[in-house]
């Protein structure tokens, strides 16, 4: 998966799999709201999966809702 944009927020996130997947060249952001959803330490756990595959994360700011 190369290249890959992937948001995580209230209303949206892909799949599990595919933040845990992510690799070199792959954007995650995080929106500010995402720690309101009841499966977010899933998604944390998957980001830092792919923070260690080489993933650039942002977590985003409250000014960037």
């Amino acid at each position: 998966m190369s290249g890959a944009f992937h948001v995580i927020d209230d209303a949206s996130a892909p799949a599990l799999g595919d933040v845990r997947d992510a690799g070199p060249g792959d954007l995650i952001y995080i929106r500010p709201a995402a720690t309101t959803r009841k499966d977010f330490p899933k998604y944390w756990e998957a980001v830092g999966v792919a923070l260690t595959r080489g993933a650039l994360v942002s977590v985003l700011n409250r000014e960037e809702s």
